[in-house]
């Protein structure tokens, strides 16, 4: 299924074309209006089949669509379509079952937000959803932490409904360290955000590695291709784990570590554990002992280095070695 061939779309252009009382729309007049329209969307659209509008229309006047009714009126040898009363919208109508899904789809969405609160309220909307009860609209009383003008962002829907629908990518990178971009072909599996930014994993078949790691601010061009799609063979609710942020290094072992933090940081770690493996164990009024099991990576000897003087490695030695080396480095800076 093509990224931007979505049957909502569909729906709304041919409901348009059906009360449209001036211009008598055969069916080659509701592909033409249809592919017209999604190409605008879409330049990379390949085009909506007579089948797939003949398919359509029979959803729409189905008790799961719409009901509508439809009138096929003869004009010599073809037949044109419109609605039996022109004053008829499906704009006007309750919700059916694919918006539903949709709006279930965007529900799952916030509630897979990392760090979200399971939101009793979704269950409750979706009920009324289904019963195609509408609710009063009210001003908005709560935002998500995010960077709005984050490079690529535009992308994300796309990448989304490439992992739903098994689309392999042909994708045009440049990350930090290339002085120029590349193409490679991305199986994507999982979208995961972290410190305010996207990353999109999953196979790249040329270093045949399953759980490659793409920045969408790096992603510079995002085309579909026809290849056979190659399936996760991971679990990425359990991939995630052992580590913070989003980087596992290759070989990478599980290992004890242990952070002494001191004065009011001791109550931010309390509130906010750093790892869902924390122990923590107050030496003092003023120190607070966290011992964590994870794996050593990038993102963690950022977010050890983010609390400054407030923080000691106790072990193991080579981070301990990483964080002091850093902090003399900065230190420099100033000299």
């Amino acid at each position: 299924m093509a990224i931007t061939k979505n049957p909502l779309i569909r729906y709304k252009i041919l409901d348009q074309c059906f009360r449209n009382p001036g211009k008598r729309f055969f069916i080659e007049d509701l592909i033409a209006e249809c592919n017209s329209i999604l190409y605008e969307l879409d330049q990379h659209h390949a085009g909506i089949s007579r089948r797939q509008i003949l398919m359509d229309i029979s959803f729409m006047e189905s008790s799961e669509g719409w009901s509508i009714e439809l009138i096929r009126s003869r004009f010599g040898r073809k037949v044109y379509y419109r609605y039996a009363d022109l004053n008829y919208s499906i704009n006007g109508m309750p919700l059916n079952a694919v918006e539903i899904d949709q709006l279930k789809s965007a529900l799952q969405i916030l509630d897979q937000f990392n760090g979200m609160p399971q939101f009793a309220w979704m269950n409750e909307l979706l009920a009324k959803l289904q019963q195609g009860i509408r609710t009063n609209t009210s001003e908005p009383i709560m935002a998500f932490d995010s960077n709005q003008y984050l490079k690529g962002i535009e992308n994300l829907g796309l990448l989304f409904n490439a992992i739903t629908y098994k689309i392999p990518l042909k994708i045009k990178y440049k990350d930090f360290k290339s002085e120029a971009a590349y193409d490679l072909i991305f199986h994507p599996y999982y979208l995961k955000q972290y410190n305010n930014r996207w990353f999109l994993f999953g196979f790249n078949p040329e270093r045949n590695n399953y759980h490659w790691n793409l920045g969408i601010d790096r992603i510079l061009f995002i085309n579909e291709t026809t290849i056979p799609f190659v399936d996760s063979v991971t679990d990425w609710s359990e991939y995630f784990e052992d580590i913070i942020g989003v980087t596992k290094p290759n070989d990478s072992q599980i290992e004890n570590v242990r952070l002494i933090f001191k004065n009011e940081t001791t109550k931010y770690i309390i509130n906010k554990p750093l790892h869902g493996s924390q122990r923590t164990k107050f030496l003092d009024e003023k120190e607070l002992q966290v011992d964590l099991e994870l794996i050593v990576n990038y993102e963690l000897q950022s977010l050890i280095l983010s609390f400054g003087d407030n923080v000691k490695v106790v072990y193991p030695e080579h981070l301990s070695s990483f964080i002091k080396n850093k902090l003399i480095s900065a230190l420099n800076l100033y000299k």
